[in-house]
Order: C-alpha cells, then sequence, then structure tokens
C-alpha cells in the first residue's frame, strides 16, 4: 500500500511538473482582437520617410509581421530566408512587413539611415518600417528579433512565434512555420501550429 502511495504521489508531482513547464512555455497570454487591431491603427515610418499606418501595408488575405533590426545575430542567421518567405506570402495574397521596434537603439545600430542602409545591402523585397516607441511591438506583446506575428484580414493573430525551427542552418530546417500558416490561411484551414518559440534577442525598449 505504502509503494502505490508513493508511486501515486510521485505521478501528482510529474503531473505538477509538466503542467509547470507548459505554463513556462506559454507565459504570454494570447493577443486580443482589440491590442491586434489597435496594432494595426498605429503609423509607422517608411524607409522613403513616410508616415503610414501598418493597416495600409496590410495584404488581402492577411499580414505576416515579422519584428527585425539591424544587428541581432539571430535576424542576420535568418534573414537570408526573409525574400523566400516574402514571395510565399505573395503567391497567396499574404503581404510581409518588417518591422524595428529597437527605440532604445535609433541613436545607434537601428537609426532609420541604418535601416535604409541594411535594407539596401540584404536586399530585401518587402517593406521595413520603424515602429515609434515600440507601439506595435508593446500592443502584440512582441519580445524578439525576430518575432513573427501572421495576422488574418480582420487582423487576428492566427500564428506566433519563429519563421522555421532550425536558425542556424537553413538546409536542416524541417518545420517551415511561418510559411506553412501563410499557406492554410490562404486556403481557409485552420493553422495547425498556431505557435512555436520565438527565439531572438530581446527588443531593445525604452522606459516609458
Amino acid at each position: 500500500m505504502k509503494k502505490i502511495s508513493t508511486l501515486f504521489t510521485g505521478g501528482i508531482l510529474s503531473l505538477v511538473a509538466l503542467a509547470l513547464f507548459a505554463f513556462k512555455l506559454s507565459d504570454k497570454a494570447p493577443v486580443s482582437k482589440v491590442d491586434s487591431q489597435k496594432a494595426f491603427a498605429q503609423t509607422v515610418i517608411t524607409l522613403d520617410g513616410e508616415d503610414k499606418m501598418l493597416r495600409e501595408l496590410a495584404g488581402d488575405k492577411g499580414t505576416l509581421v515579422v519584428f527585425s533590426c539591424n544587428t541581432c545575430p539571430f535576424v542576420l542567421a535568418w534573414e537570408g530566408r526573409y525574400n523566400a518567405l516574402n514571395e510565399v506570402c505573395k503567391e497567396n495574397g499574404v503581404n510581409m512587413v518588417l518591422v524595428n521596434s529597437n527605440e532604445a537603439f535609433r541613436a545607434k545600430e537601428d537609426s532609420h539611415e541604418n535601416m535604409k542602409k541594411h535594407a539596401e545591402k540584404e536586399g530585401y523585397t518587402m517593406p521595413y518600417v520603424m515602429d515609434q516607441n515600440h507601439a506595435i511591438a508593446d500592443l502584440l506583446g512582441a519580445k524578439t528579433t525576430p518575432h513573427v506575428f501572421l495576422c488574418n484580414n480582420n487582423f487576428e493573430v492566427v500564428y506566433e512565434g519563429a519563421i522555421d525551427d532550425n536558425h542556424k542552418n537553413a538546409a536542416e530546417v524541417q518545420h517551415t512555420y511561418a510559411a506553412d500558416a501563410v499557406k492554410a490561411l490562404a486556403a481557409g484551414k485552420e493553422v495547425s501550429v498556431a505557435e512555436s518559440k520565438a527565439l531572438g534577442c530581446s527588443i531593445k525598449r525604452v522606459n516609458k
């Protein structure tokens, strides 16, 4: 009887540990529709210096928002796949937008001028815009560069997380999370993997 009780107790503790682990993996509440709609109502600055609402850059079927920057090693590892991902988006009626929210680095690496230089150097085929005072990042709860949010044409988040499962080696990618989500959204299907772990450098916010 004592052995059974011990096994039972151990099983309960294991379940509790798993629950806590799962909680840590999903420690951020889902983005509310109100916040995501507010995010698309925010003004961004384009590389040409124009002020536009983010929703002006939205696609017919949705928008893939990628929080990015100029120097983060994770961005540098992944950005060689940006243009290919943009092609998938274009083929499926989704617009891809790179958003730089590193407000604390505006006088340094992530200035508007450096954004223009970086976009030209990398040959970006999608808009790269400045998020003033990280308003969009705050509303969507973005944490890292890169951090991906796929929104439908009602500005609701249907996928968030990483671009794929291997930033180190594109040839060894097994799960193309963002591209798969874009294709599912365009086909009117439920996104099978709605969330993955976003890896990257922290977004450089300023104290408000």
